[in-house]
């Protein structure tokens, strides 16, 4: 498959010397320790994570990972398959990477058309608002798992991408469920998207922006690759609610002069949540290392092909090109 690879880098660094392994880029372990964990109680349920340490590694300080899986924010488990390979991976490189669950809102009547947009708008806040009391859990917890509280990157899966999208740009005095749960001015230190949206890209800013890498595939047709309403609902539909998808959001970050990786694969739909997590890894953790351990800076955008794109099958012709 060839691959074409645009890329700006904004900032030229000079090269160290470095170890035969160095912590977030290479394997500083050769397996994980998982310990599992109330994070919060709600709506009588308990939220659990599963936290994945590097095997014998006790340094303090570490670089802290949440993961959010997909699923319609009806289905979905934080140890499947996909979800867990990213979490041991991550974790083999020396970070602590937890894999959180979170209330399933749509749970009963999915999350389709039918289902009205101020409702659709409460799934995402609750969501949001779970992943806040997990990150604060983890902010509480941070001498007994030796993580950097200032240091802290989330990704997610499909919904667990929205969620993640709208957390890292949404003021944490915003959207908030009972009490303020993180320290105002409280900024992640990166997300990363498996076939994410959010609601409104305006939210980054200058101020706002930080490191951000996104897969999506041009013919989803769940989560808009560009911005379209949410699972393509008609305008007439209860559920009719504007998304901005992946690249909507990397145009916004370029404006800003500001870190992104919008990986394309032209032709490809909703898979896109999850191959990544399997076929990608080696990019995410590039991409996490330079662009975010070492505040390094560039936009790139990285386009592949599905299997069976044909030439024509895209409406960007940098598909074609």
């Amino acid at each position: 498959m060839k691959r074409k690879v645009f890329a700006l880098l904004l900032t030229l660094f000079i090269a160290v010397g470095v170890s035969a392994q160095t912590r977030y880029k290479d394997d500083i372990a050769s397996g994980f320790v998982k310990k599992t964990y109330t994070y919060a109680v709600k709506d009588g349920e308990d939220l659990k994570m599963d936290i994945y340490f590097p095997e014998g590694d006790k340094a303090p300080d570490r670089v802290a990972w949440i993961h959010v899986h997909g699923g319609g924010f009806s289905g979905g488990t934080r140890d499947a398959k996909a979800d867990v390979n990213l979490c041991t991976h991550l974790a083999k490189k020396g970070y602590v990477t937890a894999s959180i669950s979170y209330r399933l809102t749509r749970k009963k009547d999915g999350f389709g058309c039918d289902v009205p947009a101020d409702k659709k708008m409460d799934t995402f806040r609750k969501a949001v608002s779970d992943l806040r009391s997990a990150t604060a859990f983890m902010l509480k917890n941070h001498t007994e798992f030796g993580i950097d509280t200032s240091r802290i990157i989330i990704s997610g899966s499909s919904a667990g991408a929205e969620t993640v999208l709208d957390a890292a740009y949404r003021p944490v005095t915003q959207w908030v469920e009972g009490k303020q749960e993180l320290p105002t001015g409280f900024r992640y230190a990166g997300v990363i998207s498996f076939a994410g949206a959010m609601v409104n890209a305006a939210n980054i800013t200058a101020e706002t922006a930080i490191p951000t890498m996104m897969f999506h595939g041009t013919a989803d047709k769940l989560v808009p690759y560009a911005t379209a309403p949410h699972h393509y609902c008609g305008i007439d539909s209860p559920g009719y609610m504007m998304l901005d998808g992946s690249y909507t959001i990397a145009n916004r970050l370029r404006k800003l002069g500001k870190t992104y990786w919008l990986e394309t694969r032209c032709g490809a739909g909703h898979e896109m949540s999850g191959l990544p997590m399997t076929q990608s890894v080696g990019d995410i953790v590039d991409f996490a290392y330079n662009y975010i351990i070492l505040g390094k800076k560039a936009q790139i955008h990285t386009i592949d092909k599905s299997p069976n794109y044909k030439k024509g099958d895209s409406l960007y012709d940098f598909c074609d090109n």
